[in-house]
């Protein structure tokens, strides 16, 4: 029973082998794409990460080495081509949830960072400067606060903000009628905008939402408001955010993701020239906080991941219902 990890890491060799020694768990640390896809030759079962490519070309690579499998150990699958392992016969499972509260207190995290720079404070007195001076935030209590995705990670960022005293709008394709019960307000999504001091995004991507926060949507949104972004990079257009910051139209950046993070994160690049202008430009900026994807990074999500990924491989391997699988 063969499983080859791409972009595997320390903690992923720790968790899955802590619950998975019944099966012949290999690891490579190159990403998934069109030039590694061969690595996984012999092997029945792959797990890919979030910035492993599944497109066509790799998807028939991968199944002429004899792969029937990809286990997600992630909850999103926009990188895979849905209908081309369809047509290969390739079946996909994910991890649909492992802990909204590793993602959702995250969130908060960045906002409470950003607003009351604490993480300029700490570097201040390390280096003997106890000054307060430019270190002045805001009261949370009393903002209005506008949740994009009200799913289950949304939904937890939801019952936080309210736990605030903060006044919390919602935008979604169905309201969530226990968070309505809670005083959570539904309003399209301009509106919400126009009206939210703090937004922060947690919509899956897809086509839809693909650089939903854009030079319009910016335009509708508050001066100096503040963005947050802990569920996919290309949810927003950096150059359009950039521009913002820019201009003081944006007032607060903080990303767990980012467009072009494929490149980057995940990795030691200490050593390197980073050629990205982008990501350069943007932890530059004193109002911008950047994290390397580690909002889903807790003993309690990595230990669900491992368990969740594995079940869904025994299960193929015996012959069982896929539950998790994701299917066109």
């Amino acid at each position: 029973m063969n499983v080859l990890f791409y972009s595997s890491q320390p903690y992923d060799k720790t968790y899955f082998n802590r619950f998975g020694s019944d099966l012949d768990l290999q690891y490579a640390e190159a990403q998934l794409n069109a030039q590694t896809a061969r690595l996984a030759k012999g092997f029945p079962v792959i797990c890919a990460f979030v910035n492993d490519q599944l497109n066509a070309t790799v998807l028939e690579t991968l199944k002429a080495g004899g792969t029937e499998l990809v286990a997600l150990r992630c909850a999103g699958y926009n990188n895979v081509d849905l209908p081309a392992a369809a047509g290969l016969g390739i079946r996909v499972v994910r991890v649909p949830a492992y802990s909204p509260h590793a993602v959702a207190e995250f969130a908060v995290a960045l906002l409470l960072t950003l607003n009351r720079k604490t993480h300029k404070a700490y570097n201040r007195v390390r280096d003997g400067n106890f000054s307060l001076d430019r270190l002045t935030g805001f009261d949370l209590a009393g903002k209005t606060v506008g949740v994009v995705g009200t799913g289950q990670i949304g939904q937890v960022f939801c019952t936080i903000m309210k736990g605030f005293g903060c006044r919390v709008l919602a935008f979604d394709l169905i309201a969530n009628r226990e968070l309505e019960a809670a005083g959570v307000e539904y309003l399209p999504l301009l509106d919400l905008l126009a009206l939210s001091d703090i937004i922060s995004l947690h919509c899956p991507l897809n086509e839809q939402t693909r650089h939903l926060i854009n030079q319009e949507t910016l335009h509708h949104m508050k001066r100096g408001a503040m963005l947050l972004n802990t569920g996919r990079g290309a949810l927003i257009d950096t150059a359009a955010v950039i521009s913002a910051l820019q201009s003081g139209q944006l007032g607060y950046l903080g990303i767990d993701v980012y467009e072009q993070e494929e490149h980057l994160f995940f990795y030691n690049r200490s050593e390197e020239i980073i050629r990205d202008e982008q990501i350069m430009l943007l932890t530059s900026f004193p109002n911008v906080l950047v994290t390397s994807h580690q909002g889903f990074f807790t003993e309690e999500a990595l230990s669900e991941i491992a368990h969740t990924t594995l079940n869904s491989i025994r299960a193929y391997f015996n012959k069982q219902p896929l539950i998790h699988e994701i299917r066109r």
